[in-house]
């Protein structure tokens, strides 16, 4: 299940016969949003979004479904953002002093 889902296949499918500027490839959306082209195949890999269109042509997105999910935000935000999966970085001097 696809956290920000594209709309009808029909709807695209008009909207590509119209010459919709909403559908853009994956340089685009990423300009388009400010983000990195990675970090939207990371999205796509992670199932936040899914492409319209996948061929050999490359990956296309329907813009305003990528702004929605980069408007979403991340998942979890760390409270302290120096902590990692591991907790907090703390020093071990008492490891060292000893």
């Amino acid at each position: 299940m696809v956290a920000y889902a594209n709309p009808d296949p029909a709807e695209i499918h008009f909207a590509r016969l119209q010459g919709d500027a909403n559908l853009v490839d994956l340089w685009e959306a990423a300009r388009a949003i400010g983000v990195k082209p990675g970090t939207i195949r990371v999205w796509v890999s992670r199932g936040k979004i899914e492409p319209v269109l996948d061929g050999e042509a490359g990956q296309y997105f329907h813009l305003p479904t990528v702004q929605a999910a980069a408007a979403g935000g991340a998942k979890y935000k760390p409270a302290d953002p120096a902590a990692n999966s591991r907790g907090p970085h703390q020093r071990q001097t008492a490891l060292l002093a000893a």
